[in-house]
């Protein structure tokens, strides 16, 4: 059986921003960007609305 855990270190600066797919460092640095824009997007949406966002998108 082989030990799937193990990550390679980043060396490059310039590879931490590449578009990989998998389960690669930069797929997570990627996803963590998005969840941010995603969850900062939502907060706005409550703000400026003064509804909750399913309200918003009239699912409740």
């Amino acid at each position: 059986m082989q030990d799937t855990t193990q990550v390679t270190p980043i060396t490059n600066p310039q590879e931490r921003n590449a578009w990989k797919t998998g389960f690669t460092p930069q797929a997570e640095i990627w996803n963590g960007r998005l969840a941010m824009i995603g969850f900062a997007a939502a907060v706005l949406i409550e703000l400026f609305s003064r509804q909750g966002l399913l309200h918003f998108w009239g699912l409740m």
